[in-house]
């Protein structure tokens, strides 16, 4: 029996529209999953949809399995089979699958990560140049993100730099064609060509998918709103649910604009506006507000609240950043300690990851468990790259990056030399580096020294292939990690204490995939395909009992009951290079959309602080409260009238302030915390 939730008038208006195009503009906290698992329920309950019909699609892997949860908790016992919620590049992977043949790929494809792509683009340009090759990278994802051609970069090129690049990533896109490969961005670039082209493959994916959700559509990026056009056809039976106060991902090739567009090319567009707000106290919100008020607006939009006025909210200041992080620390076990929460209801929220590294320092110093988000991911680890090679050259062994990494780690006494033999001799052939291997040509060129390891691994590869198509998943793992020795290799390589952790890590990684495999029910060669994508997708830990660090842009989409807003100052928020002489009236409002951002992940405490001196060098050099402070302020432009120099604090002061948070538990006396503003 499926189960319905309580929906506001604006909420139900958002769910019960079905007569053709849909924009629900959902400010923060104000209910949108609840909305999008809410209508897909009605689309199958009500309006006569099948399930494989309907297509949900978000960014992040975390956002497409809540919804999935949600979706099987409202439909109860009523089957959901061959519904589709996924991230974009996960559908796109799905696209590709089946309509390889269109595209000149074989099945079993291969995805590139961005080491992989860095080594091609390093070994096209025979460079060792990291910050020129990540430029390129930079530069052909926003191309391909842009639908930009090698051919139309070349004409568009403006100087030598632009032409070089220009004729890098024609070369760049025939190498990983040649290799049966496609990279990340690829993943939505090339279903969108094959649909623009092929009015076949288009009628057939348009009467198979009758209606299309998008979720957090502010952050879709050209290639992404072309694909939901294509898909959509002239029916356009779609919901796109989307904020633009939150649109904070103009560097990596999102435009705002996507949400203009939607009016032009669907006049019949239907406007709904979610503005109360579930998550904040009326305090937080109407900072939110009065600061995102500044950006000029696509539509009018005030959240509200009936939570309560809550805490006002503080503005800190501090002497320096060393200072910054030891109070926020202190502030944090004692509020923590007061009001008898966890640490995971906490978060520090900064602008740039170089932030971080004073609040980790007193956060071990004071023994209080932190996660990062945005940092290394698990699937980044040099370990599990390493065991991630051989999964990618089983699934397909022509992905001449791959077998490169696993033919070298462990070392079977086959050196750079022989690799570059091998490839010389594959290049010539224009075959991959595996089936070369087994060329009577090579054979003949080669020394008996240089060819029987390739053959030993290569046999290796072929056989472990095979059995993973046939047997069972946990046997076939257990055999490969033995059968490539590697927990010798790190013990031979690394110290007791690395070695120990690296393998640890690669434990719980085979035992992650076997799990995998037991509840999909599936053999090992149908789990390895999608690891890739994953692997690039999945980010950071589960939720534990840790306080969390992270950039405003890695918060999006989170909330917690007590935030902590930190180096708010001009020129790290907004952000600036120190001799930007001219500002970027768009760039401003993209930075004011992030502070907005930072301040409605808070649901119950919001802190902000920022530094009167920040180390630059060996020095201190003077800074400035961030014309967003004052903004959020609106009526009131004291915060800067009573601020005064701020002493650091000492020993002594340390010691009274952990005597008064055990007070303040036992509600005898407020904290003798420095002078505080509060909005």
């Amino acid at each position: 029996m499926s189960k319905k939730m309580k929906m506001n008038p604006q909420q139900q208006q958002a769910v019960d529209y079905m007569d053709g195009p849909c924009l629900v503009l959902a400010g923060a906290g104000s209910g949108k999953t609840g909305v999008i698992t809410q209508k897909i329920a009605r689309l199958i309950n009500e309006c006569g949809y099948e399930p494989k019909h309907i297509l949900a699609v978000t960014f992040t892997n975390k956002a497409a399995k809540e919804m999935n949860e949600r979706v099987a908790k409202i439909m109860g016992d009523k089957s959901t089979k061959g519904l589709t919620i996924s991230t974009f590049h996960s559908f796109g992977v799905r696209f590709l699958r089946d309509e390889a043949k269109h595209l000149n790929l074989k099945e079993k494809f291969s995805i590139l990560d961005q080491d992989d792509c860095f080594s091609i683009l390093q070994e096209l340009c025979a460079t060792t140049d990291k910050a020129l090759i990540k430029a390129m990278q930079s530069t052909i994802s926003l191309w391909k993100n842009s639908q930009i051609t090698p051919e139309q970069a070349l004409k568009d090129a403006k100087d030598n730099d632009e032409l070089q690049f220009a004729r890098v990533y024609a070369n760049y896109n025939a190498t990983i064609a040649a290799y049966q490969a496609v990279d990340f961005d690829d993943l939505i670039r090339l279903p969108v060509e094959l649909l623009q082209t092929n009015e076949e493959v288009r009628n057939r994916w348009q009467a198979k998918l009758r209606y299309i959700l998008v979720d957090e559509y502010q952050d879709t990026n050209t290639v992404q709103y072309l694909l939901l056009k294509l898909l959509t056809g002239v029916r356009a039976m779609f919901t796109a649910v989307g904020d633009d106060d939150q649109a904070i991902y103009a560097w990596r090739g999102a435009t705002v604009d996507n949400l203009k567009l939607l009016q032009t090319d669907f006049p019949r567009l239907k406007l709904v506006k979610l503005e109360q707000n579930y998550r904040s106290t009326v305090s937080i919100l109407n900072a939110a507000n009065a600061l995102i008020g500044h950006n000029p607006k696509l539509f009018d939009k005030k959240l509200w609240s009936d939570l309560g006025q809550g805490e006002a909210i503080k503005v800190l200041p501090m002497a320096n950043e060393e200072e910054e992080a030891e109070n926020v620390i202190m502030r944090l076990q004692a509020h923590k300690i007061a009001n008898n929460s966890q640490f995971s209801d906490y978060a520090i929220l900064y602008r740039g990851n170089h932030q971080a590294r004073l609040f980790e320092q007193f956060l071990r110093k004071e023994r209080i468990p932190y996660v990062m988000s945005g940092g290394q991911s698990f699937f980044e680890r040099a370990e599990i790259r390493d065991i991630m090679a051989y999964f990618r050259l089983l699934n397909n062994i022509n992905d001449d990056p791959a077998f490169i990494r696993a033919v070298t780690t462990p070392k079977r006494g086959i050196g750079s030399a022989t690799l570059e033999h091998l490839g010389q001799y594959a290049g010539r052939r224009g075959v991959p580096l595996f089936e070369a291997v087994f060329e009577t040509g090579f054979a003949s060129i080669s020394t008996p020294r240089q060819l029987e390891p390739l053959l030993e691994f290569a046999e290796f590869i072929n056989q472990f292939e095979q059995r993973a198509s046939t047997e069972e998943a946990n046997e076939v793992l257990d055999d490969l990690i033995k059968a490539i020795g590697y927990e010798v290799y790190l013990f031979d390589q690394f110290d007791e204490r690395q070695a120990q952790s690296k393998w640890k890590n690669v434990v719980d990684f085979m035992a992650w995939i076997k799990r995998r495999a037991e509840e999909d029910d599936k053999k090992l060669s149908a789990v390895i395909q999608s690891m890739v994508l994953i692997s690039m997708l999945d980010k950071g830990t589960e939720d534990a009992n840790t306080v969390r660090l992270s950039t405003l842009h890695a918060s999006k989409g989170l909330e917690y009951p007590h935030v902590f807003l930190v180096g708010i100052e001009e020129g790290l928020l907004p952000h600036m290079s120190r001799d930007e002489a001219l500002e970027d009236p768009t760039r401003i409002e993209e930075e004011r959309r992030l502070m907005y951002v930072g301040i409605t992940r808070a649901r119950l405490s919001l802190h902000v602080t920022w530094c009167q001196k920040r180390r630059r060098g060996r020095d201190f050099e003077n800074r400035e409260l961030s014309r967003f402070i004052k903004e959020m302020k609106h009526e009131s432009e004291t915060a800067r009238e009573n601020l005064k120099e701020v002493p650091q604090i000492t020993p002594k002061q340390r010691i009274e302030m952990l005597k008064a948070m055990l007070a303040k538990q036992a509600g005898q006396q407020d904290l003798p915390f420095k002078q505080t503003e509060e909005i």
